[in-house]
């Protein structure tokens, strides 16, 4: 073991043996591992966003089989789905790369301005399916946010108790924020907080704007000086806002972008100490072989071996 990962399972005293395995296992997995980095293959679009709003640009998307094997050839630390897409596939391809079973799941049916989550699997499921991990997101910002947190607690709980990671979708949203206001800076490093206070290992949020959307937080940036100008000086903060760096914190792809757009961020993130990222649409919505190349791009950007 690497000796990055060891000092990255130091912040985690509290943990039991089983848990450390996995987050080891997490991190000692694919073509980053010991490098304490992670780029994670993320497909729950099909429940959120709907099967041709997410697969009908490459449609071997359709099948579950595809993102299990285009995790596994591009070197990714892990993959993470819904409990249906982890059935179809756990069995066929275990062992082959740490799995994270999403255990809430939201669709777009309803347009509330304050979502609410169903949970849709279980840490039972998990242990079945031979995860490595759960995932759960939260919503800071819905007026049905302490719902989740409650649950996320739960959760949590018995996840430890079992021996599995903990990762948390932190992604500000709701009647209480404006549209520019769910990554605004202020807000994205406050979400990564909320997650890091309810006890995830691994958290992942938007990447930051500069926006700043709290009038009190605002005071506060602007008296102290704080370094928000530059994506890497942002992803720097919220690294510090979750325990001074001491969580992984990793950033989402988001919606399909051009190549370019994609790299510069991940320089920001390596740059300003982020741990990674996880990145679904823009990798699964492209031919499996220019999609493996496009990861491992980015691992490589990730390892310093690309500038």
């Amino acid at each position: 073991m690497g000796d990055r990962v060891q000092e990255i399972l130091s912040w985690y005293g509290s943990d039991n043996a089983g848990t450390k395995t996995n987050i080891a296992r997490l991190l000692r997995s694919g073509k980053l591992a010991g490098t304490g980095k992670l780029v994670i293959l993320p497909v729950d679009q099909g429940f959120e966003h709907g099967p041709a709003r997410s697969f009908a640009p490459n449609p071997p998307g359709y099948n579950p089989h595809y993102h299990f094997q285009l995790a596994i050839e591009a070197g990714c630390n892990a993959y993470a789905a819904p409990l249906g897409f982890l059935e179809a596939g756990a069995s066929e391809f275990a062992g082959q790369i740490p799995l994270v079973l999403k255990l809430n799941n939201h669709d777009v049916l309803h347009d509330e301005k304050d979502p609410l989550p169903s949970v849709t699997g279980s840490v039972k499921d998990a242990l079945r399916l031979g995860c490595s991990a759960v995932g759960f997101t939260i919503y800071p910002g819905s007026a049905h946010c302490n719902a989740m947190y409650q649950q996320l607690r739960a959760i949590a709980e018995e996840a430890k108790d079992s021996g599995l990671a903990v990762v948390v979708w932190s992604y500000p949203r709701g009647s209480a924020l404006s549209k520019e206001g769910e990554t605004a800076i202020d807000v994205v490093a406050y979400a990564a907080q909320i997650a890091a206070q309810l006890g995830a290992h691994i958290i992942k949020v938007k990447l930051p704007s500069a926006h700043l959307e709290q009038s009190a937080a605002k005071k506060v940036y602007d008296a102290e000086q704080i370094p928000i100008k530059t994506l890497a000086e942002r992803v720097k903060h919220v690294v510090q806002s979750t325990f001074d760096g001491r969580r992984i914190v990793i950033f989402s792809g988001g919606a399909k972008s051009e190549d370019k757009n994609i790299f510069e961020e991940a320089r920001a993130i390596r740059d300003g100490g982020g741990f990674g990222s996880i990145i679904g649409r823009n990798s699964f919505q492209r031919p499996k072989a220019e999609a493996i190349k496009f990861l491992q791009t980015i691992m490589a950007i990730y390892r310093g071996e690309v500038q």
